[in-house]
């Protein structure tokens, strides 16, 4: 990455509260009126990159979460709709399920999770699975910042072309120019605040312990495990 050029997340937050400031601005400068929205018809919210770089980023998320999975409960920020793909949701949703619930976390909980959870008959393979679990690098906030950064750039491009779909209507009064403004700029509200908490100061945290191979494996009871089959495409 290169570090001389602006921080894309910080950038786009800042952009957005300049327009905040200028429909503040514009506000006051016509007589009080009751809110009304735009009857524009809203263009269709652009599709979730699915690149390959973006797709590594969740599969190491959801690697390094099952080798430490005592990070997952801290990171209470990121939620399923954040992820581009929905197979790396599912697989999040397995991984907090399992936090939750203070079962055990390694690759074969987590085989045992998203089978019971019917991902393994639809949408991966187990063998596909454990590979994809036998490959953490970093930790799983690197990941998860980099996965919630882009949701939040995501969700900055939709709602700007909801405005400009909004300016560009010539029958839009002013007033409903703020009102549809302001209501399109509040569906950043809460991706900003979990994307403060990810990336705000945190109190130093004691050393992880490494995940040793003789640590012993956990999973469902004897005779209840179903056999993981390699799912048809």
């Amino acid at each position: 990455m290169d570090t001389t050029l602006p921080h894309r997340a910080k950038t786009t937050l800042q952009q957005a509260d300049t327009l905040a400031r200028f429909l503040d601005d514009l506000s006051s400068h016509f007589a009080p009126h009751p809110g009304s929205l735009p009857r524009t018809p809203l263009p269709t919210p652009p599709t979730r990159d699915t690149k390959e770089d973006v797709l590594d980023e969740e599969r190491l998320l959801i690697a390094t979460a099952a080798a430490y999975p005592a990070e997952v409960g801290e990171m209470r920020w990121l939620v399923p709709e954040n992820f581009a793909l929905p197979l790396h949701a599912a697989l999040w949703q397995c991984l907090t399920a399992l936090t939750h619930r203070g079962d055990p976390v390694d690759p074969i909980t987590v085989l045992w999770e998203a089978q019971h959870r019917g991902l393994l008959a639809h949408d991966i393979a187990s063998a596909d699975l454990l590979a994809l679990l036998s490959t953490p690098v970093g930790s799983p906030e690197h990941w998860g910042e980099k996965v919630l950064e882009r949701a939040l750039l995501a969700r900055a491009q939709s709602v700007a072309s909801r405005i400009t779909a909004y300016t560009d209507d010539p029958s839009n009064s002013p007033h409903q120019l703020i009102t549809g403004g302001r209501r399109a700029l509040a569906d950043l509200t809460a991706l900003r605040t979990r994307w403060q908490q990810a990336t705000g100061p945190t109190p130093p945290r004691t050393a992880r312990p490494a995940r040793t191979s003789s640590a012993p494996r956990a999973g469902p009871p004897p005779h209840s495990t179903p056999t993981p089959v390699r799912a048809t495409r």
